[in-house]
């Protein structure tokens, strides 16, 4: 997710703004996510640490840009709490977003997967404030959670060294661009999915699809995913999209497919 945070003169106020790195048509790698940049005027320095601690515990450090600036700003009282109780974790839902916070008004705008997650957010950053202030929101309904996660793979399949559940370099290259994607949709609950082709004895098959697909699920929560967000499930061969006939068909049979648990 890009995201933006702004705090505006004369009151306290931040600006926080995501920009997504351009894309064409002919990438197939999922980008990186853009930086989250923070800028505008905050009344001390405790609040502007405030601000950057909590925006790098829900981004990280490396995608946090500071350009707030310290002084000359009046804010509202209780200001500084508010304002970093309302940057919560679910902001991470939000695909290149804005939210912006002068004084006591409060506006958000960017993309989310559904209406669940859209009055979520803005009922979570009414709740963290104070009747005082005022929200407006113009959030988007983008592509599901599904489609984003399906899109991210692309048709592409997730390398394994024959016979075993060990990752080819391949297939980490992949996984580290499909955890940027799990990552950024929140809390949502996913399914990891392991499958083989009809080659060789069904049990077999099925305990190596559950294993490689324990493999990426351990892969993910390595790279900081919440354990709890994720399982893991082997079909061996018996949920084919090929024919079996076929070495390409056999091929796009063994595969990782990821869902979305409700």
């Amino acid at each position: 997710m890009n995201f933006a945070l702004r705090l505006l003169m004369p009151l306290a106020a931040i600006v926080l703004t995501s920009l997504a790195p351009a894309t064409t048509a002919a990438e197939t790698a999922t980008p990186a996510p853009g930086p989250v940049i923070a800028s505008g005027t905050v009344p001390d320095e405790a609040a502007r640490a405030a601000i950057l601690g909590r925006l790098r515990a829900i981004y990280g450090n490396d995608r946090i840009v500071d350009q707030l600036e310290v002084g000359g700003v009046l804010p509202p009282p209780g200001w500084t709490g508010r304002v970093t109780a309302a940057l919560g974790d679910n902001l991470r839902q939000i695909r290149d977003g804005r939210l912006e916070i002068d004084g006591t008004r409060v506006a958000l705008s960017g993309t989310v997967a559904n209406e669940v997650q859209r009055q979520g957010l803005v009922s979570e950053i009414a709740r963290a404030l104070s009747p005082a202030y005022t929200v407006n929101s113009s959030l988007r309904i983008g592509k599901s959670a599904q489609s984003t996660l399906d899109d991210a793979l692309a048709n592409r399949i997730i390398e394994f060294r024959s016979g075993s559940a060990t990752l080819t370099p391949q297939g980490i290259a992949l996984v580290d661009q499909l955890a940027r994607v799990v990552r950024d949709l929140g809390s949502e609950r996913i399914q990891i999915i392991g499958h083989t082709d009809s080659s060789g004895e069904r049990l077999a098959n099925v305990a190596l699809s559950l294993a490689r697909a324990g493999t990426v699920r351990d892969y993910l929560v390595n790279k900081g995913i919440a354990a709890e967000r994720l399982s893991a499930l082997g079909a061996g061969p018996d949920r084919p999209i090929a024919d079996n006939a076929s070495e390409d068909g056999r091929a796009r049979n063994r595969r990782i497919e990821f869902r979305i648990v409700r």
